[in-house]
């Protein structure tokens, strides 16, 4: 069946949801884009069956979604896509994020590694000789399920109201609410790396000043810095989160200061960091109450559990009744490796 032959139902997006796809993967299914040389996907193949133009100039309004009911029946999708366009765009999560996994249940009993000695601590794998006994790995359930939480906001316009608006202006709001969404997203996620994910698995706290970091209480300098680098091994830390003041204290350092960083930062507004983690501002940390940064081994730190995409509420969207319509999206944080993520205090 070609792409413009294609019935389209609101039914669609309750078959999608039931098999675990989005709405795009679900027209995906019944009009691959293997079939075709357009570099289109099927979602924006129907756009264009319809006329609908989003982006450019000549940008359509909202009503044109409206003009038949096959086509308001793509409503729903572009909304769920442009607002993930601005989660995408303001989310710092794929700095922090080991893996991201995908369910369709309320919750998730996570799994973690228990090879019988101080998690905290190195394990030797001593050589094992003739006939004697490897050291054992065991593969735990968790003992309290991950949090699973909604994001999301309620939409809260008349058709009348929107009916003749541009898309590239609606657009803009509904980018927002996606910023919005990751902004909560990271902040949850930011929490569960510092004070864990219920299972006793809170990051270790050093302060500037105490008997592991030293230095002088309240100032940092390189030595504490390599100090608190230093505490990671076997890991690595490769990522450090810090809000806007303690950025300010590392970046003021003058080991930072030598020519390559300064070129690189003035040319595209990447910061490195002594010793080569990447650093990212994440006001979040100061909103856990933490004076200081957050250094983790991003491979081995956090896991991601979300529900397929954005939800909406596609019925309300179809027939036109915008009025607290929600546009959310499902998921939740799980620590992996308690090590992974440690605590450095200062100020």
């Amino acid at each position: 069946m070609a792409f413009d032959n294609l019935t389209l139902e609101k039914g669609m997006y309750t078959e999608a949801k039931a098999k675990g796809q989005t709405f795009t993967q679900f027209l995906e299914s019944i009009d691959s884009s293997k079939d075709y040389d357009d570099g289109l996907d099927a979602f924006t193949r129907q756009l264009k069956r319809f006329d609908i133009k989003v982006k450019g100039p000549n940008t359509d309004v909202i009503e044109k979604f409206f003009a038949t009911s096959d086509s308001a029946v793509l409503f729903p999708e572009y909304i769920s896509r442009t607002v993930l366009v601005g989660l995408e765009k303001a989310n710092i999560l794929p700095e922090i994020v080991a893996t991201t996994t995908t369910i369709d249940a309320d919750t998730y009993r996570a799994i973690y590694m228990d090879d019988g000695t101080d998690a905290k601590k190195r394990k030797s794998l001593k050589r094992v000789g003739e006939g004697g006994q490897l050291p054992e790995t065991t593969i735990k359930t968790k003992e309290n399920v991950t949090n699973i939480y909604k994001y999301g906001r309620l939409l809260k316009a008349s058709y009348e109201a929107l009916r003749r608006k541009k898309l590239n202006v609606f657009e803009i709001f509904l980018q927002q609410i996606g910023r919005e969404i990751a902004q909560d997203m990271a902040y949850d996620g930011i929490k569960v790396i510092i004070s864990g994910d219920g299972n006793s698995n809170a990051a270790d706290i050093l302060t500037i000043g105490d008997a592991t970091i030293g230095g002088t209480a309240s100032t940092l300098t390189y030595d504490e810095y390599i100090a608190f680098w230093a505490e990671f091994d076997p890991y690595e830390m490769n990522t450090v989160l810090a809000p806007k003041l303690q950025l300010k204290d590392i970046l003021t350092l003058p080991e930072f200061k030598d020519p390559q960083a300064g070129f690189t930062f003035q040319k595209d507004g990447k910061l490195i960091s002594p010793l080569g983690a990447k650093l990212v501002r994440a006001d979040q940390v100061k909103e856990q109450s933490i004076n200081g940064i957050v250094g983790l081994d991003k491979a081995l730190c956090l896991e991601e559990i979300v529900e397929q995409g954005i939800t909406t509420e596609s019925d309300k969207l179809i027939d036109k009744q915008l009025e607290r319509t929600a546009i959310s999206r499902v998921g939740g944080f799980n620590k992996l490796f308690q090590p992974a993520a440690k605590i450095l205090k200062w100020g």
